[in-house]
């Protein structure tokens, strides 16, 4: 297993060979896996750090620990990656959960101080009207990535304004009457109605 985790550190690019390992881990049942990935988090290697989020994804549904880690610990995570793979982990929470059944979840981190944990959500369930629930309910969808748009953090505008245009696909006077009822003398709004309609 050592030698499995010391290959990926020299893999710097995509994340295929993440959650292959991550699924390897996950079918030796003499590993404590919650607190094997819980170890991996403290690793210096950013990979490793990727893979102990998907670890902790998978788990989440089983161990409410799992996904407090996802939220408290990894969030705070400075490495773009391992933010981008919370993002992969929140979205199989609420698929493997049940994405309506997820609601009070989704609220609560897209309501967290942390922009990341608010990005998780935003970017994690894209394309959001393709998930059950959201699907049918469009309007929920945007109204809840539309209410960070004048956030501080770009990063997590960008997510608000790609989400958005993904949605204007297939609703787009939905989005419309959303960003109709935006202030557009504000600049952090610009930014997000410019990734909207480009």
């Amino acid at each position: 297993m050592d030698a499995i985790i010391e290959k990926l550190k020299s893999i710097e690019h995509g994340f295929t060979h993440i959650i292959e390992t991550g699924n390897l881990i996950l079918k030796d049942i003499l590993i404590n896996h919650l607190e094997f990935a819980t170890k991996l988090m403290d690793d210096d290697a950013y990979q490793i750090r990727m893979l102990a989020t998907y670890l902790l994804g998978q788990l989440s549904v089983e161990y409410a620990k799992a996904l407090e880690i996802l939220e408290t610990k990894v969030a705070t995570d400075a490495n773009w990656r391992v933010q981008e793979m919370l993002a992969k982990a929140f979205d199989f929470y609420c698929h493997a959960n049940g994405y309506e059944k997820s609601l009070p979840t989704i609220e609560k981190w897209i309501n967290d101080n942390n922009p990341n944990v608010k990005r998780a959500v935003i970017e994690g369930l894209r394309i959001w009207t393709n998930r059950p629930y959201f699907k049918e309910n469009p309007e929920n969808a945007i109204k809840l990535i539309a209410k960070f748009r004048s956030d501080d953090n770009e990063y997590l505008r960008k997510s608000i304004g790609n989400s958005l245009r993904d949605i204007s696909k297939k609703h787009k006077k939905l989005v419309d009457q959303e960003v109709s009822t935006w202030d557009s003398g504000d600049k952090k709004i610009v930014f997000i109605q410019k990734l909207i309609y480009k």
